[in-house]
């Protein structure tokens, strides 16, 4: 087994350069990943902002639907309407509250979507 004679040049390597040439955006993913006070409070804002929205839609459905056996105690005579042979409270709290919901929950699908969409917007900006 013969040994190549010539030497392989050295090569420097340093932490500095290596830093330098990253991409700004790995700051912040490198808080998210390393769990860092930074990258805590970016998913506690992304925590909150989806914490909001489900209460403000549970508002909406509590206002919606739980406002109706209310409407249908104070005032009789809403609750004895009937439309095509089937009282108003029938139609309202059993067959109507069903695609009522369905919205709700088709809306706050699609808008969590956009906050988490907007998090990974804003860990991908570079810092400026």
């Amino acid at each position: 087994m013969a040994v190549d004679p010539s030497p392989l040049p050295r090569t420097r390597v340093v932490l500095a350069d290596a830093t330098a040439r990253r991409d700004p955006a790995d700051r912040t993913r490198t808080d998210l990943t390393e769990q860092t006070p930074v990258g805590e409070a970016l998913v506690k804002g992304l925590v909150r902002a989806q914490l909001a929205l489900a209460l403000r839609l549970a508002a909406v459905v509590v206002a919606g639907l739980g406002t109706l056996p209310l409407l249908f105690a104070v005032a009789p005579a809403v609750g004895r309407f009937r439309v095509l042979g089937v009282p108003l409270p029938w139609l309202l709290l059993g067959f109507l509250s069903f695609p009522f919901l369905v919205g709700v929950g088709a809306a706050y699908v699609h808008w969590a979507e956009r906050n988490e969409q907007d998090f990974t917007a804003l860990i991908r900006r570079p810092d400026r």
